[in-house]
Formats: structure tokens, sequence, C-alpha cells
């Protein structure tokens, strides 16, 4: 399958750069995969289109202060990007200038003027990451300094500073680790939500800790070809039995966000962990004709051109249908990518 069969023109004016406010009154574009139609609403419509005993799986990662910005010894500026952490205060990163930095190479953060942590690098992966050892220089610990120094990534299509960091993070959001939102969450309050509960909507949290991988694009000719990115997933034995009654009882499962479908197609065929729940990492790569087997209905952004959420989508509902629908949210001028506007695909 050509990738170009996903690609398609959106004027740089309608890339969201801030979010919408309140939360939920960005709008709300409703497809209906079966009549092929889309109606235009807001986000607070939402609940016109639930039913009692839905069950609404959200992805309740927390975005950390990635980006962190150093010097060497010689002054020489480094930013590092936290990828992943692969045992105690050693970190995959991004480095930039990353030909600067060498096994053995120091980085030196700053508070206030004083040197407070240190970084060495002790490994060059194959595809140029680096790896790197903290050590605080402090009574205070490695995390907290990180933590302290860093600041929230925003996607590279983001121009404007972030003036509120928690707006970037979901009114649910608990479990650190991410490095990007589960951006389809965004649009719920503390307010809506309750709403729903009382209506009779049950909610299930997993955690799915977005990777950098999902602002890389699709670079091969042919979808099949793309390798995906691994991404760390963990569901509570309490939540699996939540999302496997839901199924057998015939109750809608509603995704909210790609994060949260990645999840519940990864352990739909999968055993459970000594815990009773399930956890470890996943590079799902969901493309047409994909047959879902737990996911009935799809919260989600407008997503970037040839991106593997958009093909995601396209295996979810028709591609014709799905690529038609984001012309219409263009000529109707919606607002897209992270802090755009949001789809309910039925």
């Amino acid at each position: 399958m050509n990738i170009d069969l996903f690609d398609y023109y959106l004027p740089s004016e309608l890339i969201a750069q801030n979010a919408a406010e309140p939360r939920d009154s960005s709008r709300l574009m409703v497809m209906n995969r079966k009549t092929k139609t889309v109606e235009h609403r807001r986000f607070y419509n939402i609940k016109d289109y639930l039913l009692p005993g839905d069950l609404l799986v959200v992805n309740n990662t927390r975005v950390i202060p990635a980006r962190l910005f150093g010097e060497k010894e010689t002054g020489a500026r480094i930013e590092i990007f936290l990828l992943n952490e692969r045992a105690e205060n050693t970190w995959e990163t991004l480095c930039k200038p990353g030909k600067r930095i060498k096994p053995g190479s120091r980085v030196f953060f700053e508070l206030e003027g004083k040197r407070v942590l240190s970084a060495k690098c002790t490994e060059i992966k194959a595809d140029g990451n680096r790896v790197f050892l903290f050590e605080s220089l402090t009574d205070e610990t490695e995390r907290e300094l990180m933590f302290k120094i860093g600041n929230v990534p925003l996607p590279p299509y983001i121009h404007e500073e972030l003036k509120e960091t928690e707006r970037y993070q979901t009114v649910y959001s608990s479990q650190t680790g991410a490095v990007a939102a589960p951006t389809a969450g965004l649009h719920f309050t503390p307010e809506l939500l309750k709403e729903l509960v009382e209506y009779g909507v049950d909610i299930a949290e997993i955690t799915l800790h977005v990777g950098l991988g999902t602002f890389r694009p699709v670079d091969v000719d042919t979808v099949e070809e793309h390798q995906m990115h691994h991404e760390e997933y963990f569901v509570k034995k309490e939540i699996a039995d939540k999302i496997f009654m839901a199924k057998k009882e015939g109750r809608r499962i509603i995704a909210v966000g790609t994060t949260s479908i990645r999840v519940l197609e990864t352990i739909a065929d999968l055993n459970r962990d000594e815990n009773g729940g399930f956890s470890g990492s996943t590079d799902i790569f969901i493309y047409p004709p994909y047959q879902f087997k737990l996911v009935d209905a799809l919260i989600t952004n407008f997503h970037l051109p040839k991106s593997t959420l958009l093909i995601l989508l396209s295996a979810f509902a028709d591609r014709e249908y799905i690529m038609s629908a984001y012309q219409t949210a263009i000529n109707e001028k919606y607002r897209f990518y992270s802090f755009g506007d949001a789809c309910l695909i039925l």
C-alpha cells in the first residue's frame, strides 16, 4: 500500500498553536462509519453520542520535562532530550549537537547559576542516540533535579510558547513517563468527566508512555515496510477485568486516542502477567485491513499527513471516507494536530 494514499495538503494556518479554552469548547467532528456522514458539534456535546454502559478507555500517562539544556566543560551548549529510562538514572537520549558528545563526555546543568547535575555519556547507539548516566551534585535526587531543570517538549509544528505547562497534560494524567501528550484527552474537563459518569458512562485508565516516535514520519514508500517504534504500557488487573467484561456484555469500548487503541489491541490476544494485568512494550502497527478486536469507537484529533496515526484511522474506518472527512475539516477550517479539534468516530 503506497504511503501517498494517506497524503493531504493542510494550510499552515490550520495548525493549532494554542489550545481551546475551556478545554471542552473545541470543535468535534462526529463521523459515522456506517452512514459515511459527518456532523459538526462542540466537544461538550459528546454525551449526545454516548450511552449508559459505554466504557471510555483513557491513557493516564503524564508528560515529563524531557528537554534539558546544559553545557560541556568547554562551555559548548548541549541539548539533551530524554527518550526512555534504561536503568536507574540512565537514560537513552537525543543529543544536539550530537557530534560533540563522545563516550566519556560530560554535560553539566545549572539551577540559579550553580551546577547541580551532571550527565556522562556511556554509549552511542547505532541510530546515533546517546546514553547518559546522570549524577546529582546536591542532596536532591537525580530525578528531582532533571524534572526541575527540564522543559516540557512540544511538537515541532507548535511555534508559540506554552505559557501554562498543565495545558499540555490531560486532567487525569498521573503516571509520568511520556515525552508527548495523548492529545485526544486534552479536550476533557473534570466537570465533563463527572457528567459522563453520572450519566452512566464507565471510565478505565490505562497507561502508555508516548514516545518521540509518534512524531517521526513514515519514510518508506509502502506502509508495510514501516517499522513501528516501541512504547511501554501498563494495564492493572481491575482495569483489564473491566475491559473484558464490557466486551463480554456487548457494551461499547470507546478508546480515547490512538495510544489507548494501541494498548487495547495489543492486550486483546495476550496472556495476563503474574499480577493479573498486562505490562510490556508494544510496537503494534495498525493499518488496513486490520480487524479490530476490542475497540468499537474512537475519540481522536486530526493527524499529520502520511502518519502512522492517520493510517490507523484508515484501518478503523474506510480510507476514502477518512480522507474525505479530512478534506471537509479543512474546508470547514477545523484546527489540526495536538492543540486542535477532535473527532468522534462511531
